[in-house]
């Protein structure tokens, strides 16, 4: 079955209403370098479009990108509409230090609308950083049994669900 997964996360996109405070804070608080500027003018949906395309690498390869449209009517058009919820975030997995050194950064750059605050879930502990476009980012630091975890979550997935969906809402979450 893996052969037919997909490799890795290529990029995810969003829309930002301001490059600039956008790669500060992405390249100078976060710390994801600036690995591309896109600027483009092409037909989308049926109009031509002006736009910068920016991205910002990770480990792996794969990327955040970032729109902003240079006409303010196709910014409002394609702009990325937020549901407050908590449970709609992009989320990265990262070393110990790696999340203590953005806590440190995001707490120093005095950006609050960021919320930085930590959750342990037991199977990770988790850094979530609110960006300046509302977008919310996880940074997870995996339990140190992580494969023993993953590997009894795997053996368990669709009878766990089953149950779930047939009215037992017991948690199965031992690790918390």
């Amino acid at each position: 079955m893996s052969e037919n997964l997909p490799l890795r996360l290529h990029h995810h996109a969003w829309i930002t209403d301001d490059q600039e405070a956008n790669r500060r804070f992405y390249e100078d608080v976060i710390g994801l370098p600036l690995v591309a500027t896109w600027a483009e003018r092409e037909v989308l949906s049926g109009t031509e479009r002006v736009y910068s395309h920016t991205l910002y690498g990770l480990a792996d390869g794969s990327a955040l990108a970032f729109f902003q449209f240079a006409n303010p009517k196709d910014q409002a058009e394609f702009k990325t509409e937020i549901n407050s919820t908590p449970l709609r975030h992009i989320a990265f997995k990262v070393e110990a230090e790696t999340q203590e050194a953005m806590f440190k950064r995001v707490t120093a750059s005095g950006h609050t609308e960021a919320n930085a605050h930590v959750i342990d879930h037991g199977f990770c502990v988790s850094l979530y950083i609110t960006d300046p476009n509302g977008l919310i980012l996880e940074f997870a630091v995996d339990h140190p049994d992580v494969e023993k975890i993953d590997t009894e979550q795997r053996a368990t997935a669709h009878a766990d669900l089953s149950r779930w969906l047939a009215g037992d809402h017991t948690s199965n979450n031992r690790w918390r």
